[in-house]
């Protein structure tokens, strides 16, 4: 069984990177894997994340990024209130990350989550209990 893990964007766009060979793979894995078990975790901001990134970098067409976030719909999402922002900033004070990753961090945190799948963030750090894991590694 997975453990409860806040997928961070990196790893949702691998799936649909044509170009991305085995960490397309794997990326498909971990998102089926987590969403037959229910122990994935994603943010408002990882979903924009992901629709920005998909049309512009990826070059998906609209629809298949629409079907996309309705499937991503299917995990727990966390939203990023005026709270969570205020958190985001003392998370990053607190371990110098930038605003955007420690929004990141605040959401997994928030969440209960105790790992966070990114490559954007050093393998094996762990912010207030929860382990940065880069699942490409």
């Amino acid at each position: 069984m997975n453990a409860r893990s806040f997928i961070d964007t990196n790893v949702l766009l691998y799936a649909d990177a044509g170009d991305a060979g085995d960490k397309q793979k794997l990326a498909v894995a971990l998102i089926r894997s987590h969403m037959v078990e229910a122990s994935g975790v994603v943010s408002t901001q990882v979903l924009q994340e992901f629709a920005a990134a998909g049309l512009r970098k990826l070059g998906l067409p609209l629809e298949l990024v629409r079907a996309r976030l309705e499937f991503f719909a299917g995990f727990e999402v966390v939203s990023a209130s005026p709270k969570a922002i205020l958190q985001a900033l003392d998370v990053g004070q607190r371990w110098n990350l930038p605003f955007f990753d420690a929004l990141i961090v605040q959401a997994a945190q928030a969440s209960g989550c105790t790992e966070l799948l990114t490559e954007d963030l050093q393998a094996g750090a762990n912010f207030n209990g929860v382990r940065m894991v880069n699942p490409f590694a």
